[in-house]
């Protein structure tokens, strides 16, 4: 294979991710909205179990369709274990800080993330990052700090510092599910994510479990799907395109967070976030087109 037909494979393999991602974003909002509405009403960790248990049946199912219950067990089990620990976590924090925030504040802060990723894609990943990839994701935080007020008084909160610490477990689960990629299929990263997510979040909320009512169901179901695909996509994303590309479109979750907002809630985001998310936006949209431009002139 010569240098330019590889160099087209791996931009394509990135448009492939990238449009991964942008369905995925669309999934998870629904989750997280599904989310904020039971951390109204149940413990964060309980939230968190809930969201595994809830999806569970569908992985299970999905994996049975795909036949892969067979090897299941061939899979390092190490770094399964280290993403389900970091997604546990990561889900508490997030419910606890929904709870507190707009979905549009929560995702604002969560964005802090790709820029965790990029950097951890370069030591570890040995990725490589070409300057206008570095000036699109540094003016997409940029973005970001608009958002959080220039002054930064929407930053340090008990809530806000929730999401942050949720948005690093997320960079590096992100990074272990890269290097998963390599050797695990995909059907078992999520059976495993899935069952110690479950396992263990169910665990550490036991003892302050509350009644789950019929009221829930929908909810729960609602949960269970989008997490699901959500899921599925994500998966999809990070397994092909190189991380430092597909991450920044995470940021498309902003739009989904305002609209959303003011759907159920009836709250709008004030000025700052307006413009942060037209930055946030603006730098997304170069990145795909960046990536198209270039493996549309690449083709023989």
């Amino acid at each position: 294979m010569t240098r330019a037909s590889q160099a087209l494979t791996r931009r394509q393999s990135n448009l492939r991710s990238i449009y991964a991602m942008l369905v995925a974003v669309a999934m998870f909002s629904v989750m997280d909205t599904t989310m904020k509405v039971l951390a109204g009403q149940f413990p964060a960790m309980q939230v968190a179990s809930l969201r595994s248990l809830a999806s569970l049946p569908l992985v299970l199912a999905w994996v049975g369709w795909r036949g892969a219950f067979r090897t299941a067990l061939q899979v390092n089990w190490r770094l399964q274990t280290l993403r389900a620990g970091l997604g546990i976590m990561m889900l508490s924090l997030f419910a606890f800080g929904v709870r507190q925030l707009s979905l549009a504040s929560a995702y604002s802060i969560f964005f802090i993330g790709p820029i965790l990723i990029t950097a951890l894609s370069v030591f570890i990943l040995k990725e490589k990052v070409n300057a206008q990839r570095w000036v699109a994701i540094g003016v997409g935080m940029g973005g970001v700090l608009v958002v959080l007020r220039p002054d930064g008084s929407g930053f340090l909160s008990i809530g806000g510092l929730a999401i942050l610490a949720a948005a690093a477990m997320y960079a590096v689960s992100a990074i272990s599910a890269r290097v998963l990629a390599r050797t695990d299929r995909s059907e078992h990263m999520m059976l495993w994510l899935m069952i110690m997510m479950a396992a263990g979040a169910t665990a550490l909320a036991w003892a302050d479990w509350l009644p789950v009512r019929p009221s829930h169901v929908p909810v729960l179901c609602t949960l269970a799907i989008s997490g699901f695909f959500a899921q599925l996509a994500l998966n999809e994303a990070f397994s092909h395109g190189e991380v430092s590309v597909v991450a920044p479109f995470e940021y498309s979750a902003l739009a989904w967070g305002v609209a959303i907002d003011w759907m159920l809630w009836h709250t709008l985001p004030d000025r700052y976030t307006l413009i942060g998310a037209a930055i946030i936006i603006g730098s997304g949209l170069y990145l795909i087109r960046h990536e198209r431009f270039h493996a549309e002139s690449e083709h023989p």
